[in-house]
């Protein structure tokens, strides 16, 4: 604390007063001074700690990594031999090995172009709206020019549809409108004013509707077969007896079911979609009737006469009918109730229902329109109707099948692409999918269509080798550098830094700064004979393993295989690499190195040993809250929060014992000065007497 001296105006500090209360205050600093190195010491010591806690937290987070579920050893990588029209991704759960593909052609969105238009066009005010599958843009236009409309059907575009301009000359441009989602079942389609304004610019036009009629003669049907889920024996069989065709309109009676033949041109023609109409009608349960009929004629009682008071019984009847009493009572038919009533048939026999919950009944009509497509069905030759019902009646229009296409009413004029479904080859078998990302056909692995393939394209999986040796690296320099710091709090040595090549010229001063700051303490002592006896004990996680040390990886502290001599480097515990056996046992055994790091010994299917379990665990107990590093920070942090509260007290105390002297030290020179006033004053007079004499 520095000393502002004596101020006294008009008086000079000839006593030498200002240097006394400083020599005295100097004395008086001894107890500050001893407690701030005391503090500094605290500090650099607190921060030592959490410099190997934050060096001990990354080490345990790299060989958590090394045993994780996300560890690197699992990791896969994949490559094609024609990455411009096939691409894979796979988890870490697939399977090596290799695949072949035939891209057929990826699937495909509606992208359509609009015929010359001027460049002033004006797009009319109205309601535009856009529908791509199930997706919808739909907005207000308030009118104005079509660059301006392009911004705004952007803008509400989203993911799902996108516009642009493009000049064709300096007075003409074309207008292209494309949907963002692929495959078939994603059509871009205009309406409201939309469409209107599609057709004025010559980007769609009416196209008429071809239908395909289906069979409306029964002598054409085939019976459905009968497919009870539990057979009974009287019930009916599910015939075509059952059903009747009148004015176009087919009705299926309880126990009736047809094969209506699907129609030679739609067969073979993918883009046709059959439709009909269909409805159920709750009607009486028919094993009523059938299980009263069962039962036989009902004869009546012989009877008998009364005479002379006695009643007198009439022979029973001959009859060789069976009365209820003497007939076997037949088995009672249930009713049946199948929501399974419609079906594709293909042409290797094989029938698939279709789901009618998928078609919404008409708020009005009741009626369901139902919608097939045929490039959902290969091989489709009949749609089957099985009323297997004994309380339901079914009636459906006589189907009819047109072109997707056709079926808008409108067509694309200048179509630059259309939607279609990716069709692709696998194992020999031809595939389709709406999208060109597909995670659904090999287990864990998700294709990439981009492209039509020239010739079979191969895919590999293979393990990420890479991405396990930089993880191993990486564990080893960490490991290395926690050592590295232990070594230095806990040792004396200078050549303990000059060893570390890798340290720039700050962190060798800051180095030495901690050298042998902790030295004498056993927690350091012992972590890092811990630390060294886990990375090199023998791990045997199964009878036939074949990596059980990490030596054998050609991680050690002698993995150079040197031979000189004497290395004192090697004897402080740090892990070396040799490149070449790494690489070696990489290539072929990572599935032993993930089980090194660690494994299940008791069969719970918990990792509870390995190398990495260990390591994290020992770890664990230093940089965890409440651990040894937690405990010695927080330790040193009373400490030095004690240490500034008695550095402030001992600042104010000072500051009291300076004001104190200095006001001690102008008194007396203030008294002195008045003492030589009136010495001077006493010697003025005896001399103007002796002069008056």
């Amino acid at each position: 604390m520095a000393s502002s001296g004596l101020s006294i105006p008009g008086v000079t500090d000839k006593y030498g007063t200002n240097d006394l209360v400083e020599s005295l205050m100097e004395v008086e600093r001894i107890p500050l001074k001893r407690e701030q190195a005391t503090l500094e010491t605290y500090q650099n010591q607190q921060s030592a700690w959490q410099e190997i806690n934050r060096k001990m937290s990354s080490l345990r987070e790299s060989v958590k990594s090394l045993y994780s579920f996300e560890n690197p050893f699992n990791s896969k990588l994949t490559s094609s031999s024609d990455e411009n029209a096939i691409t894979a991704d796979a988890t870490r759960d697939a399977d090596f090995g290799t695949i072949k593909i035939d891209v057929i052609h990826p699937a495909s969105a509606d992208r359509f172009m609009s015929g010359r238009i001027d460049n002033d066009t004006e797009v009319p005010q109205g309601r535009y709206t856009f529908t791509v599958g199930e997706k919808t843009v739909d907005f207000n236009w308030k009118g104005g020019k079509l660059s301006d409309f392009v911004t705004a059907l952007n803008k509400r575009g989203g993911n799902t549809i996108k516009a642009s301009l493009i000049g064709i000359s300096s007075k003409k441009k074309a207008l292209v409108i494309e949907s963002l989602i692929p495959g078939a079942d994603n059509r871009l389609q205009f309406k409201n004013d939309a469409l209107t304004f599609a057709k004025s610019i010559e980007m769609i036009a009416d196209v008429p509707v071809e239908k395909t009629e289906f069979s409306s003669s029964i002598s054409e049907y085939k019976s459905a077969q009968t497919k009870d889920l539990k057979s009974q024996q009287g019930m009916p069989a599910i015939s075509k007896d059952n059903v009747r065709i009148q004015d176009s309109t087919i009705t299926v009676l309880p126990r009736g079911g047809v094969e209506i033949p699907i129609p030679e041109s739609v067969q073979s023609d993918r883009t046709q979609q059959i439709s009909f109409t269909f409805a159920e009608e709750d009607t009486a349960d028919i094993t009523e009737e059938i299980n009263a009929g069962a039962n036989g004629p009902n004869l009546p009682d012989a009877g008998g006469i009364t005479f002379g008071g006695i009643f007198i019984n009439n022979n029973p009847s001959d009859s060789t009918v069976q009365t209820p009493a003497t007939q076997q009572k037949p088995v009672q038919l249930k009713p049946i109730s199948d929501d399974r009533m419609l079906f594709v048939k293909t042409k290797d026999g094989i029938e698939f229902a279709v789901d009618l919950d998928e078609f919404e009944p008409d708020s009005e009509t009741g009626l369901r329109t139902v919608k097939i497509n045929m490039e959902d069905y290969e091989g489709a030759v009949a749609v089957v109707i099985r009323n297997s019902n004994t309380a339901k009646t079914l009636t459906l229009s006589v189907p009819q099948a047109t072109n997707e296409a056709d079926a808008l009413g409108y067509a694309p004029l200048n179509p630059i692409a259309t939607a279609s479904d990716a069709e692709f080859k696998y194992e020999g078998i031809t595939l389709t999918r709406s999208t060109n990302d597909i995670d659904d056909v090999i287990p864990n692995v998700t294709l990439h269509l981009h492209d039509a393939t020239e010739k079979t394209a191969t895919l590999k999986i293979e393990p990420d080798v890479d991405a396990a040796k930089e993880a191993l690296i990486t564990f080893v320099g960490q490991y290395n550098q926690v050592i590295a710091e232990m070594n230095i709090l806990s040792q004396t040595k200078p050549d303990i830094i000059n060893e570390l090549e890798y340290l720039t010229d700050a962190e060798v001063e800051k180095a030495n700064e901690r050298l042998g700051m902790f030295q004498g303490d056993m927690s350091l002592t012992s972590g890092k004979s811990s630390l060294q006896r886990i990375v090199s004990g023998s791990y045997r996680y199964s009878e036939d393993a074949t990596v059980t040390m990490l030596s054998q990886l050609g991680i050690s502290s002698n993995a150079s295989g040197g031979t000189g001599g004497y290395n004192a480097s090697q004897l402080r515990g740090y892990l070396e690499i040799n490149e070449k056996t790494l690489d070696s046992f990489l290539e072929n055994n990572l599935s032993a190195i993930k089980d090194l790091f660690g494994y299940d010994s008791d069969g719970d299917l918990i990792i509870d040993n390995g190398i990495g379990y260990l390591l994290d665990k020992q770890l664990s107990a230093w940089v965890q809250t409440g651990g040894i590093l937690s405990n010695k920070i927080s330790s040193l942090t009373t400490r030095i929060d004690a240490s500034n509260k008695k550095i402030s007290q001992l600042e104010t105390q000072l500051e009291q014992k300076e004001a104190e002297l200095k006001n001690k030290y102008a008194t007396m020179q203030g008294t002195l000065n008045s003492l030589e006033s009136q010495q001077t004053s006493i010697s003025n007079w005896a001399n103007q007497g002796n002069n008056n004499r």
